[in-house]
């Protein structure tokens, strides 16, 4: 029902549409981007159950409307639009994008390294019955793993119950009984993550990005969003990595990154677990 109101609003505003389908919240920024879009338009729940549908909107740029834009947009909710309205001659046309998931595979595993493959890894992945549920699997087995899926079977109700990164029990049972090397749980629309170890214990979302950190192999920012465990920069901060906490939402936070050059950023989501 969201889509198909929201095709028709920017059909009759004179827009053209091009549909998509289920993908991740990164694959819509992307997508925009690529394509030239001056629109991109996700509806998600996020990690919440799917009563909490709303949508996300993307800039040309592949990045979130700023807070003055979404303002302006929600001022006009109110307002008769009848004027903007485009004449039936000039009505948009909707069209759907076939590759899209081929695309958004591709582009995934272009950041993985070049001649690298997974081969001899057996991962658990739990996509939440959600917006991954074709293309993380996919991406995954494309680069040489044997996957075992789990929550990949969404009937557009089930999104985020009892699975994905908000339940890692499941995923932590699975690893265990599959002998797996790795799981990985994801939430809804697959721009968060947990990883669980071969032995079914959550790897903390601070170590993950510290790691992340290291691997870059260069004197940088982490930004916090809103908080951390004690821990995490003392760690980062031996390792020559300079830190920058920033409580602000998410949109300030990815433009504090950017004018930073900043290589990692926290949203501080993360299971605690003290194990660093």
């Amino acid at each position: 029902m969201i889509e198909s109101a929201l095709v028709s609003g920017f059909l009759s505003a004179g827009m053209d549409v091009i549909l998509v389908g289920p993908l991740p919240t990164p694959a819509i920024a992307m997508l925009t981007r690529s394509l030239r879009a001056d629109l991109g338009v996700m509806i998600s729940a996020s990690h919440n159950p799917f009563g909490d549908n709303g949508i996300k909107l993307f800039g040309p740029d592949g990045f979130k409307l700023s807070d003055d834009v979404e303002a302006e947009i929600e001022s006009m909710m109110g307002q008769d639009l009848t004027a903007r309205m485009a004449p039936p001659e000039e009505v948009g046309r909707a069209s759907r994008l076939n590759d899209a998931a081929g695309r958004y595979i591709e582009a995934a595993k272009a950041s993985f390294p070049r001649g690298s493959r997974l081969e001899g890894l057996r991962i658990v992945l739990d996509c939440a019955n959600g917006a991954a549920y074709r293309v993380a699997p996919t991406a995954l087995w494309e680069l040489g793993a044997e996957v075992i899926k789990i929550g990949c079977e969404p009937n557009g109700v089930n999104i985020n119950a009892k699975c994905g990164s908000t339940y890692p029990e499941a995923l932590r049972e699975a690893v265990i009984t599959h002998k797996a090397h790795l799981g990985i749980a994801l939430d809804g629309d697959a721009d968060r993550l947990i990883i669980v170890d071969e032995k079914g214990q959550i790897v903390d979302g601070d170590q993950i990005l510290g790691l992340i950190t290291l691997f870059c192999r260069r004197t940088t920012a982490w930004v916090a969003m809103m908080s951390w465990r004690r821990s995490c920069p003392i760690w980062v901060s031996r390792k020559n990595c300079q830190i920058m906490v920033l409580p602000c939402i998410a949109r300030r936070w990815v433009i504090a990154m950017l004018s930073n050059a900043c290589v990692t950023g926290l949203s501080g989501l993360a299971v605690n677990n003290p194990a660093i």
